[in-house]
């Protein structure tokens, strides 16, 4: 996974838009990027972990490398999913690396039915991602046309009244080429302008203070967009545990003034282990809080005049 935080600070984030797009809610979603429920027997001493910190949402992994359904250990941790899913708004984000991109018909029929079969398993979760920032030769080695054809194919088999379907771009990786890229395609397939792709971005680079650009390039696909910030985050590798607090409440300020944004994650709740690894958790790998916890905790979930 990339983490899109600057070393200046600037904001970065994973944009998630919403397939079809749907009404507003009435408040900023705020979660976190967390896979910690998946591998305990006890998802609901997470969630209530998660929620102390001002957290009603979680985004969890469930890894795909070409199998026709889950395995035995993914039925468990989807169980857990479930469980917290009863409890907190759960978001599974399905998706593979780079040399498992699903180019072919069979197996974009084959992942699709495979987050149908993680779905069955967790019927109360709220929204389904379809693969990870699809602009990322990281995680994804076909073309824009292929991603968009995933698209179609999974919101078919996936979207419900209950859970929405979410695709994923990245903020870096040439953006404009690949929005031009599957415009051209989704144009060319024939479906209506009140169910557009959401799987764009504008510039080299996209933050929170692009939304205007952002959305007025969404607009081109029809209909209006549902926006989901799900990968936001800074490093306290790159910037100081108070800076970190400061940027987190101003980006999650700024999201709840954007009209179009659903929901805001950061990523991630616990900092990882490796030194490389990402740090822009609310929490030290020891288990201390940082400040930003307390920041993200008390910041808005509604715009403030």
């Amino acid at each position: 996974m990339t983490l899109l935080a600057l070393a200046l600070g600037a904001l970065g984030l994973g944009l998630w838009l919403v397939l079809r797009p749907t009404h507003q809610p009435p408040a900023l979603v705020v979660g976190v990027d967390d896979d910690t429920l998946k591998w305990t027997p006890f998802p609901l001493t997470v969630v209530r972990r998660q929620e102390s910190l001002g957290a009603d949402a979680v985004r969890v992994w469930v890894p795909w490398h070409g199998e026709i359904a889950p395995t035995a250990v993914r039925r468990v941790e989807l169980s857990r999913a479930e469980t917290a899913a009863r409890k907190t708004t759960v978001v599974l984000a399905v998706f593979g690396f780079g040399p498992s991109t699903p180019t072919a018909a069979w197996q974009q029929r084959r992942f699709c039915g495979y987050a149908k079969a993680a779905l069955a398993l967790v019927p109360d979760v709220r929204a389904v991602v379809v693969w990870n920032e699809a602009n990322s030769p990281t995680y994804w080695r076909g073309s824009p046309a292929q991603y968009e054809a995933l698209l179609a194919h999974c919101y078919d088999v996936l979207h419900s009244r209950h859970v929405k379907v979410l695709d994923s771009t990245a903020s870096a990786h040439t953006p404009i080429r690949f929005l031009d890229a599957v415009a051209l395609a989704y144009r060319s397939s024939g479906l209506t302008q009140t169910e557009p792709p959401g799987a764009v971005h504008t510039g080299d680079f996209l933050g929170e203070g692009d939304y205007a650009r952002l959305v007025a390039t969404l607009q081109t696909f029809g209909g209006t967009p549902s926006i989901w910030y799900l990968e936001d985050g800074f490093q306290t590798t790159t910037v100081s545990p108070a800076q970190q607090a400061q940027d987190v409440a101003e980006a999650i300020d700024m999201a709840a003034c954007q009209p179009l944004v659903h929901a805001f994650f950061n990523f991630e709740l616990v900092d990882e282990k490796r030194a490389a690894g990402w740090h822009s958790g609310l929490i030290w790998r020891g288990g201390k809080v940082k400040p930003a916890a307390v920041a993200f905790a008390r910041a808005q979930r509604r715009c403030r005049p």
